[in-house]
């Protein structure tokens, strides 16, 4: 089988991540998401809680772009810290997809390798009561502190994207596949996005 990527977008609560690593381990390729912040601070030499602090936060500066050249600021002591920070997690994003097969979740990847030939980007959504029910449950929270979590992450991750990307968080033409795991569940979830590989890129 041909070397991909497979890029999962997200709403809050829906499963995400243990449907990417169960996925993951199916296809026996590797995973990154909170991952790809050590791997940044490993290459920085940067402290992983700075990385951790900015992770799928907005800049504050109109200057950063996701342009070809968009990198050339890395090093750049004149170039404000925190566009250091997200410049060295999107180059951490291009050197694993470029090291082999793996899934990589959040931080605009399907945009930042929208010219990766192969790759799979998926967004995934759930309604919100099958939302609430996940987070209350995995958080131990009240159901109105789960939805006010939810809002409040979900609205964190539209504004980190649609100020890096010119497409729009959760918008279905931004994507190949968006699946509402509410509907079929993490086991089908699963299966679908397994077959959907095995489809495009086994033959």
């Amino acid at each position: 089988m041909k070397k991909y990527v497979i890029t999962i977008g997200r709403q809050f609560g829906c499963g995400a991540h243990e449907i990417g690593t169960r996925l993951a381990k199916r296809l026996g390729i590797d995973y990154y998401d909170k991952e790809l912040i050590q791997r940044a601070a490993q290459d920085s030499g940067f402290d992983k809680n700075l990385f951790a602090f900015y992770d799928e936060r907005p800049t504050q500066s109109f200057l950063f772009n996701l342009s070809a050249d968009g990198y050339s600021a890395i090093g750049n002591t004149a170039v404000p810290l925190e566009e250091q920070v997200f410049q060295y997690q999107f180059d951490a994003i291009h050197r694993v997809a470029g090291e082999g097969s793996c899934i990589i979740v959040g931080r605009c990847a399907e945009y930042i390798l929208r010219e990766e030939e192969n790759l799979l980007s998926v967004f995934l959504h759930a309604d919100d009561d099958y939302r609430i029910q996940r987070v209350t449950k995995q958080y131990g929270i009240s159901e109105k502190d789960a939805s006010r979590e939810i809002k409040s992450v979900d609205k964190k991750r539209a504004r980190f994207h649609n100020f890096y990307c010119e497409s729009k968080w959760g918008d279905a033409s931004a994507y190949d596949l968006c699946i509402d795991v509410s509907k079929f569940g993490i086991d089908e979830t699963v299966e679908l996005l397994a077959h959907c590989v095995n489809e495009k890129f086994g033959k």
